[in-house]
């Protein structure tokens, strides 16, 4: 090994220690999650943008699995390997590589092998002490290592679904619209299709088989399907199910016969995803958006102020943050808050740090119910290349 990367493993070792004493002294337990997992369970929770970017291969039984693409996912089955529920409260910190391929090709601040030195907080009862103490125990470690000046870049997506959840549409409609949330090019499709009746209607499935589906009978549905096959000598083909098919033909039905979004609801909603000011100012400006609409948010809104409130009385000067409506990181189990911390000698698109809440994952992954959690990783390589002046 030349003795300019010897020296960088060794400068890595160092602060991952640093980091890990850091968040050892605060109470969170060193794990070492394995670096192999299954494939399947990842490509169902990181998200379409991290699915393409996750190196998967087939071992020689026939089992597909990957190198994690991140450590939140392989810590939450060690928590679920030993508290099946996943809901006795633990924190565990971890610092190990991870595994992305990088489209435009690897750099020194995006490799396809790096590092995380991270944490994760499980099963704690107060969603916003816990974020604020995450936050706050991340911010400690990086200023431990010698970072000085950074800016913090915030989201919330509990007050997107606040939103969806006050706002009149079908329960299906939400849950596209959340899916789509970290597309905004596909999102502002989404949200154009519910308002026009035009675009509701099925295209290129008859009207026959659509008058005969009852989405108040979806049970009924995949008996439907298949008998209209049969008579119109149609066979399967692909990689759906009959049940499959059913269900989607059985949405579709259900749009078509749907009034539309109203305009102003679509207006609400994107008014909403523009919104970008200081995070102090966030409340105010959401709250004023809301008001001619009468739509209540209020819940959300006061739990957003009070985790600022919880930032500040920890030592985190939410004065200089940013607030941004529409983001959400680029890792779709996101649930709740969600925040980044960025220096200005590697820009946006290389944050030293980041993480959220994430209170659907622990269930995906095989608890019971969903569990509360919430956690962060430090980007060690992107941390050593500010600390020496060799950002890329």
């Amino acid at each position: 090994m030349p003795a300019e990367a010897a020296q960088q493993v060794e400068a890595l070792e160092a602060q991952a220690q640093r980091l890990m004493g850091t968040f050892a002294r605060a109470g969170y337990e060193q794990v070492a999650p394995a670096v192999i997992q299954p494939a399947g369970l990842f490509l169902d929770v990181v998200g379409e943008s991290l699915r393409a970017r996750t190196y998967v291969f087939t071992d020689p039984e026939g089992e597909e699995l990957c190198l994690r693409p991140d450590l939140t996912v392989p810590t939450c089955r060690l928590h679920l390997a030993r508290h099946a529920s996943g809901s006795v409260p633990a924190r565990y910190c971890y610092s190990g590589s991870a595994f992305r391929y990088q489209p435009g090709g690897a750099t020194s601040a995006h490799p396809n092998e790096f590092r995380q030195a991270g944490i994760e907080s499980f099963a704690a009862a107060d969603r916003e002490a816990d974020d604020a103490a995450v936050l706050a125990l991340i911010v400690a470690a990086l200023r431990e290592t010698g970072l000085k000046r950074f800016q913090l870049r915030f989201g919330d997506l509990g007050l997107f679904t606040a939103l969806l959840d006050a706002l009149p549409m079908p329960a299906r409609w939400r849950r596209r619209l959340r899916h789509q949330f970290w597309r905004p090019e596909a999102f502002r499709a989404e949200l154009a299709r519910l308002t026009s009746q035009t675009a509701l209607a099925p295209e290129g499935v008859a009207r026959q088989l659509m008058d005969r589906l009852d989405p108040a009978r979806p049970e009924a549905a995949p008996g439907i399907v298949e008998a209209y096959l049969d008579q119109s000598g149609l066979e399967l083909f692909g990689t759906r199910t009959l049940s499959e098919i059913a269900e989607r033909l059985l949405a579709q039905a259900a749009d078509a016969r749907e009034t539309p979004l109203a305009p102003q609801v679509a207006a609400l909603i994107e008014g909403y995803v523009a919104v970008k000011c200081p995070a102090r100012e966030a409340a105010a400006k959401l709250a004023a958006l809301m008001r001619p609409h009468k739509v209540d948010i209020a819940a959300a809104l006061a739990s957003f102020q009070r985790r600022l409130d919880l930032l500040d009385a920890a030592g985190v000067d939410t004065g200089e943050a940013a607030f941004s409506a529409e983001f959400g990181r680029n890792l779709e189990y996101y649930t709740g808050f969600v925040f980044e911390i960025v220096v200005e000698k590697l820009g946006p698109k290389s944050p030293v740090a980041g993480g959220g809440r994430y209170d659907g994952l622990l269930a995906d992954v095989g608890a019971p119910a969903p569990v509360p959690a919430v956690g962060s990783c430090i980007h060690t390589e992107r941390l050593l290349a500010v600390m020496g002046g060799e950002a890329a």
